[in-house]
């Protein structure tokens, strides 16, 4: 495993995207940064945090051979490594928010941005994101479903041990997607899926208000939302959210 280390960047996702135009990049080369200015988030959202306080950072993967249309484990994987790698920390009401967000006590301490590289119908490499809010003591107002580990927990988190965690974590969960263990990291991730089962308000983007509850993920990928009549439902990202 090679680490890139650098004080700041403006994302380190697209660091690493450009470097892979230019040169061979190893297979599970990290890029971490101190400071990241213009760190992205899914459909284009921004990712901001103190400079220092937080894990930013990303992830090349190559793939010999796994299908676009199984997409959906490659997002069950990384989220899964994330949460596993902070569980040891037991914070309270841990999740993973679908698609790939980690929850603890309702509110959203990292996100994850997979960028892929594709071949006809093959995902050849990939570059995962990760950002990870630890040691950060405020969040912005536009930010009031934010935290970090500091603010629930009471305590500074070591960064590097954190790091370390969640990287062998990561290619612990990455061994299984190659192997096409699908079922193995499906089946963990639903267990731990945020609000799965729980009758909840959703609202749709066109401000629709709803009852349902999340019964699980669709082979595309969709959410999967039971309706008050018991039809299921399904919403890309971005489509629906808790109201």
């Amino acid at each position: 495993m090679k680490i890139i280390k650098l004080d700041a960047i403006d994302s380190t996702n697209s660091f690493l995207k450009d470097m892979a135009v230019k040169v061979n990049v190893d297979d599970f080369t990290v890029v971490v940064t101190k400071e990241q200015t213009l760190g992205r988030g899914q459909m284009n959202s921004n990712w901001n945090v103190q400079g220092g306080k937080s894990l930013t950072f990303s992830v090349f993967c190559r793939f010999e051979n796994f299908n676009v249309v199984d997409y959906k484990y490659l997002n069950f994987c990384i989220s899964l490594s994330v949460y596993d790698a902070v569980k040891y920390l037991k914070l309270p009401r841990l999740a993973i928010k679908w698609p790939n967000d980690i929850m603890s006590e309702n509110k959203k301490i990292a996100g994850v941005l997979i960028e892929n590289t594709l071949s006809l119908t093959k995902i050849t490499s990939t570059v995962i994101g990760i950002g990870l809010n630890v040691n950060q003591d405020s969040f912005s107002v536009d930010l009031p479903n934010a935290s970090s580990i500091k603010m629930i927990l009471g305590e500074e988190i070591d960064l590097d041990f954190l790091l370390d965690k969640v990287l062998v974590s990561l290619k612990e969960n990455i061994k299984l997607l190659r192997k096409k263990e699908y079922a193995v990291l499906e089946k963990q991730y639903l267990s731990v899926l945020y609000k799965k089962n729980v009758p909840s308000m959703f609202k749709t983007n066109q401000n629709i208000l709803f009852m349902g509850k999340i019964i699980g993920v669709s082979k595309s990928g969709n959410l999967q939302i039971e309706l008050e009549n018991e039809t299921v439902k399904e919403f890309g990202i971005k489509e629906v959210s808790f109201a």
